[in-house]
């Protein structure tokens, strides 16, 4: 990559909440975040690794399963106390988990899969919204999936999450869009210890992809970080992917 691009310093002093940042694209957004210059805040299950990341990046670190309704809100109040605003949310926590046959899917790991990868979502957007709206703007930034538009054999949960948490970015962008900038990134295949958990499922054709063609978890970083400038504008209530190259172009993305 090339010197920092304008954009790189779109978030400086801002205040940012990343929702499953223990370990991949989650942890690699906190790294670049911080060193970006935001406020940062991190909320996920309490782990070694998520305090590990916090303390690196200098971030607070808030307990939080995004599948509560009422722990997202109280992580969301926590930031806006602490730094005076919430000017951007990284819906990020997900789960691939259960990778299974509909019909033989356990049915609370399918329903916990919907709680965190959709619901967690919803609970996020509807907890920022309001207070994105009261202070005159903000960013919310859900990681989709190509999953989204394509069913795959042993990912119905997965795959449902996903094309619901699409369709809350655009009612999202329909209901408050002229105010606060709602997006969605798609990462493609990120080598990070999901794609680890597929692979070793050797369910569908994802399953069998060799590791070499997986982008590093640096690149959806730094795509989330330009969707906070106004260059992503263009993609307000609709989705970037990092399959496109005009896109890995913007970014100075190359394999």
């Amino acid at each position: 990559m090339t010197d920092q691009p304008e954009w790189h310093g779109c978030v400086a002093g801002k205040s940012v909440l990343i929702t499953g940042a223990s370990r991949g694209i989650g942890a690699a957004a906190a790294r670049l975040f911080a060193e970006a210059g935001a406020k940062l805040a991190l909320a996920g299950r309490p782990s070694e690794g998520l305090k590990a990341v916090a303390q690196e990046t200098g971030a607070r670190m808030i307990a939080c399963d995004v599948a509560d309704a009422k722990q997202v809100e109280a992580a969301v109040s926590e930031v806006v106390a602490a730094h005076g605003a919430l000017d951007v949310l990284i819906n990020n926590a997900g789960v691939i988990a259960p990778i299974a046959l509909i019909s033989k899917a356990n049915a609370g790991d399918w329903g916990r899969q919907i709680d965190v990868n959709l619901k967690g979502v919803f609970h996020g957007m509807r907890a920022a919204l309001p207070v994105m709206q009261a202070q005159g703007g903000g960013t919310i930034i859900t990681i989709g999936s190509g999953a989204a538009y394509n069913a795959l054999e042993g990912w119905s949960g997965y795959c449902a999450s996903k094309a619901g948490a699409i369709m809350l970015t655009k009612a999202a962008h329909l209901e408050a869009g002229r105010v606060v900038r709602v997006l969605s990134l798609s990462p493609g295949t990120v080598a990070t210890d999901m794609q680890a958990a597929i692979r070793a499922s050797g369910i569908n054709p994802v399953s069998q992809l060799d590791w070499s063609v997986h982008v590093p978890p640096e690149w959806p970083a730094r795509a989330l970080l330009w969707m906070c400038s106004e260059g992503a504008d263009a993609y307000r209530g609709g989705e970037v992917s990092l399959r496109d190259e005009r896109i890995r172009e913007t970014l100075d993305l190359t394999a």
